[in-house]
């Protein structure tokens, strides 16, 4: 039976967290469009008076470096989240000044302040985030204190004056606009993004082990099919062998001749190997399934025991790659913390099979026993980590959870009652779901084997 090789979920490749140039100009070009639209509507249409050349030079300069970015960089070009982050900070130190020309925290627009940020939080690392939202509330503060008079007409009556309570308020509420709605973009983005890198580390871990199914089946079929001339040849050999004179120059020839013959059917003997039980390339019994899955695990000083009923003869189901490699990872991971044994029990009945993998080590630790199965959950206490060297992110019980479901199946996971101690992990297909089939001569000779 062979061994499956563990694939090591650190060195999974995630994708890096780069931001495409085109996407920041073109939002600018909204900003220098929308800047440009209000400044000329309150100075023209409105007739406010206020600086507002210099104000146009702030929205150019903006301008301005949209253009340089075009002409230096290419329109497909990701940036490295340091770099979007200074093209973020110019954005607010741009919106500042066009601020303190136009009354600070007076104006209605400076609620603007959360657009550069609100973007970092979906797409840069979290210490840029927070080191964007520090310089933007210190713009905020500096504004409150330092800023031309807010435009304003005399045909609307007297300038009005806010009280310093109100700006307080106002100042307050950028401030706390800008931590929580940050936090909450961050977090969204954050999830929706660890979904899509275990998502892809699923695919992969399902496309290698489907190539190695692939190739132990081919591996298998040469074997069988290479036995018969290796036999004929061997056979040949012999009789050579024995019929040559010991004393001719070609009887080392022949001597060699068969024991590389021999040779050849050792390797291939044990290339049929893995063949599981005699079972054909495309199906296997649920006992040898089982068998296979636990297996590789039995040489760890961990007692690894397959409890099936012995008084039925066992379903038959297509070989999964998926569910070879989910139910091996949580077996993997049942080893990794038991004590002395673990428990593979499987039943079945006319409507569903149900694997049971249980162990009796620690259990899993109450603050993630609601989460398991989500990417990345961590746990505080560190009772119960996550299986396959995956050093605390959780993808291990997600990959095996996913590709299961994708069978058909339901999970569910608990830990065994009091005063007994360890985790119990309950697997559940619908029967036709899973593609079980009345068990016959394939079931026997397994039994057999």
């Amino acid at each position: 039976m062979s061994t499956r090789p563990t694939i090591d979920l650190d060195r999974l490749p995630m994708p890096r967290r780069n931001v495409r140039l085109d996407t920041l100009v073109r939002l600018r070009w909204l900003s220098v469009i929308g800047q440009t639209t209000a400044v000329l509507v309150v100075y023209l249409g409105l007739e406010f008076d206020f600086p507002i050349w210099p104000c146009l030079a702030v929205i150019a300069l903006s301008a301005w470096l949209n253009i340089a970015l075009r002409i230096r960089f290419q329109q497909a070009r990701r940036l490295e989240p340091s770099r979007a982050a200074w093209l973020l900070a110019f954005d607010v130190a741009q919106l500042a000044v066009l601020m303190y020309l136009t009354g600070g925290l007076d104006n209605p627009f400076s609620f603007f302040f959360l657009g550069p940020v609100l973007l970092s939080a979906t797409a840069l690392p979290a210490r840029l985030t927070i080191a964007l939202g520090l310089f933007a509330i210190i713009c905020v503060t500096l504004l409150i204190f330092f800023h031309e008079p807010l435009p304003w007409s005399e045909e609307y009556g007297p300038m009005p004056v806010l009280p310093d309570t109100y700006m307080l308020g106002v100042w307050f509420s950028i401030v706390l606009a800008i931590f929580f709605i940050s936090v909450y973009a961050w977090q969204i983005s954050e999830e929706s993004r660890q979904f899509v890198n275990a998502l892809a580390a699923t695919e992969l871990v399902l496309a290698r082990e489907q190539h190695v199914t692939q190739l132990d089946g081919l591996a298998a079929a040469a074997a069988h099919a290479l036995g018969t001339p290796l036999s004929t040849i061997s056979v040949i050999a012999r009789e050579l062998e024995r019929e040559i004179d010991p004393k001719s120059p070609h009887a080392e020839d022949v001597k060699l001749l068969r024991e590389q013959a021999q040779r050849c059917r050792d390797i291939l003997s044990k290339l049929n190997e893995l063949q599981t039980e005699g079972a054909p390339f495309d199906q296997m019994p649920l006992r040898t399934l089982l068998q296979e899955v636990a297996e590789p695990h039995r040489h760890f000083g961990i007692n690894v025991e397959v409890k099936i009923p012995a008084t039925e003869p066992s379903p038959v189901a297509a070989r999964n790659p998926a569910i070879l490699y989910g139910l091996g990872n949580l077996v993997e991971n049942a080893v990794d913390f038991a004590r002395e044994r673990v428990d593979i029990t499987a039943d079945w009945t006319a409507d569903t099979v149900t694997v049971v993998i249980a162990d009796d080590g620690p259990g899993f630790a109450p603050e993630v026993i609601g989460r398991i199965g989500e990417p990345y959950v961590r746990s505080r206490r560190l009772r119960r980590m996550y299986a396959t060297g995956d050093t605390g992110m959780g993808l291990g019980f997600f990959i095996a959870k996913t590709l299961l479901e994708r069978s058909g199946a339901k999970l569910t996971f608990v830990n065994r009652n009091f005063p007994e101690r360890g985790a119990v992990v309950s697997i559940r297909w619908p029967r036709e779901s899973f593609n079980f089939a009345a068990a016959s001569e394939l079931e026997q000779k397994a039994a057999n084997a």
